[in-house]
């Protein structure tokens, strides 16, 4: 886990590893996700890339069965 710290504007900076691993660029449109208290930020790409992205992804989740859709 990477932390980062907030500006007095509110603005985070996303650490460069992330950035490049997700092949972020800059004006790039993220969506935010709140739920519960965490902030869940999802890179706005074409669905066609995703294809295979979560492949091997850890699916433990500190969610518990009743609140899956």
């Amino acid at each position: 886990m990477l932390e980062v710290t907030l500006s007095p504007k509110y603005q985070v900076v996303i650490p460069k590893a992330i950035r490049k691993t997700l092949s972020l660029k800059s004006g790039q449109k993220i969506e935010m996700l709140v739920k519960e208290g965490l902030i869940t930020l999802v890179p706005g790409k074409p669905l066609k890339e995703f294809r295979g992205y979560i492949k091997g992804m850890n699916i433990k989740s500190p969610r518990d069965h009743s609140q899956r859709i």
